[in-house]
């Protein structure tokens, strides 16, 4: 039974009187619906009836985590939340929102559904890079570039343990189907079904005409090293974070991790509307 929501907002929201109004009437729906509130100590905004929590503490009273933002607010807390296995629940509050995918309009209805347990959890695996010491994660991609914009860098790709190619480009994107709406679309990629468990392997602006993105299943070994470039490093990020120097010849292994986030959708939820929503498909276009 859901009880205790946790609150996460956009980090640059200004604290002014139509900001925290706005946000109090979101808690009054809340408490309404018999649901206590919660927000931690990084939170923007101080609400009425919201209790603010240590950061640990937070996680362990939470049943779930209602995000107000953007699709980069919700990659934010996703990376946050995986761990402890709290479901979060996006409330689009501007942008494009495959991810936060509720209307602010729409918000009483959702949490009525919530308090009934009407509702289904959508689970996104995330891809891990691992080079040296150090590991990033995250929920759209791993991008391994040059770190020099508009300059290439040469680069071998291996899937279990058997070359693909050794090719120049920008860069090189490893995608989930979650990213596929995202970054790896803008660079000419493939829109992937979110039930599907695959990564779109993706070059970015390469040198080869024939170069062309492919698919793989996500439990393959994916292996990638940067043999030179036009710096003295390359440079490895996940869903557009700060870029992590790796070495020349250094081998990144691409993995997915075995503990998904947990996304709340309504019912009645349409990937496919959320297409021609965001997309624009079906414009008519005859009326132009």
């Amino acid at each position: 039974m859901i009880k205790n929501i946790g609150l996460i907002f956009l980090h640059n929201l200004d604290s002014n009187k139509e900001n925290i109004d706005l946000f109090n009437n979101y808690v009054d729906i809340l408490n309404s619906n018999n649901l206590s509130v919660y927000s931690d100590t990084n939170a923007p905004l101080e609400l009425d009836n919201v209790k603010t929590l240590s950061e640990e503490l937070f996680y362990s009273t939470i049943d779930i985590a209602i995000v107000f933002g953007c699709d980069g607010t919700l990659l934010n807390s996703a990376r946050r939340f995986h761990e402890h296995d709290i479901p979060i629940l996006g409330i689009n509050m501007g942008g494009v929102g495959f991810l936060a995918d509720i209307k602010t309009e729409d918000f009483k209805d959702i949490i009525v559904d919530i308090v009934n347990e009407n509702f289904d959890i959508d689970e996104r695996y995330l891809v891990e890079a691992s080079f040296g010491s150090k590991k990033i994660f995250g929920v759209n991609e791993i991008l391994v570039h040059s770190g020099s914009y508009a300059q290439l860098m040469r680069y071998r790709l291996n899937v279990n343990d058997k070359v693909v190619y050794e090719q120049r480009s920008d860069g090189l994107i490893v995608a989930t189907p979650t990213g596929s709406t995202a970054y790896a679309l803008s660079a000419g990629g493939p829109i992937i079904h979110p039930s599907l468990d695959v990564w779109i392997i993706l070059p970015m602006l390469p040198q080869s005409l024939s170069s062309r993105p492919f698919i793989i299943s996500s439990d393959e070994k994916v292996t990638i090293e940067i043999l030179e470039g036009p710096l003295t490093e390359g440079k490895v990020c996940a869903d557009g974070q700060s870029d992590e120097g790796v070495s020349y010849n250094e081998t990144i292994s691409i993995r997915k991790l075995d503990k998904p986030i947990k996304l709340i959708h309504p019912k009645n939820n349409d990937f496919f509307e959320a297409c021609r929503e965001k997309l624009g498909w079906s414009l008519d276009i005859s009326k132009r």
